[in-house]
């Protein structure tokens, strides 16, 4: 049987990119409100820093994790969402024809962005800090707290606000615009126009990352609340990451 010539080929390869471009969308659409939702429960802590300082923002980080580290709601409600949802846009980008696979919109930007530094903080507080081998010995959930985030910002300052900062500008400018394309794509026939993009991208600011930093930088301001055999866990958990073992 002869071989189909090329221009057929590359023909069905077209279609079939075509067809797939709606699923994928409806998959990268469908996963973002869970991400939503898992970042607002997980910003509140630092956020609520800036009224009861740590203690508080520990308090409502084990109030978070009723929703996000039980058992069925981190594999399925927060791990699976934050991996579909990169994947099914990248997949929907290098499908895509030609002329649509530009990576230097913001939204691409700040989403590419916001995939490598929530990879990044998964590592430094869940990965590093679980190791059992010394001198880490695994810090549990019950000693990893927001004494571990403010126990880093006054041991690595700069590198600490740099990092925590530009995960939640990224997350919060990316979600702000991600925001924008729903709205016009699912909710504008029946609702009508929504937020202008200087409108979202203000109230992501203004909203999420202003209030962060200060929480932050109360935290950083208060007195460190963990023995020094502890202090050395942490450190050790950080260094772990080459950004803090220098």
């Amino acid at each position: 049987m002869a071989d189909a010539p090329p221009s057929q080929e590359r023909s069905f390869v077209r279609r079939l990119a075509m067809a797939t471009q709606p699923v994928l969308t409806r998959i990268a659409h469908g996963s973002a409100p869970f991400i939503t939702t898992f970042a607002l429960i997980h910003l509140t802590a630092p956020i609520l820093a800036n009224f009861g300082g740590t203690s508080l923002a520990s308090q409502a980080m084990l109030l978070g994790r009723e929703y996000y580290q039980t058992s069925f709601g981190e594999k399925y409600l927060v791990l699976a969402p934050l991996v579909i949802h990169p994947v099914s846009a990248i997949l929907k980008r290098v499908l895509a024809p030609k002329a649509a696979r530009r990576v230097t919109s913001i939204l691409s930007v700040t989403g590419y962005s916001a995939a490598l530094l929530v990879a990044v903080h998964f590592f430094v507080h869940r990965v590093a800090p679980s190791d059992p081998s010394p001198p880490i010995y695994s810090v549990g959930p019950s000693e990893l707290d927001y004494e571990y985030v403010k126990y880093s910002l006054q041991e690595y300052p700069w590198r600490s606000f740099v990092a925590y900062l530009s995960l939640t500008a990224a997350v919060a400018w990316h979600a702000a615009e991600g925001m924008g394309i729903i709205w016009n794509t699912w909710l504008r026939p029946t609702f009508g126009a929504g937020l202008t993009r200087k409108q979202r991208t203000i109230g992501a600011f203004a909203g999420g990352v202003l209030p962060v930093a200060t929480g932050l930088f109360f935290m950083w301001q208060e007195p460190l609340m963990v023995f020094s055999s502890h202090a050395a866990r942490f450190n050790a958990a950080l260094r772990q990451f080459v950004f803090f073992g220098f």
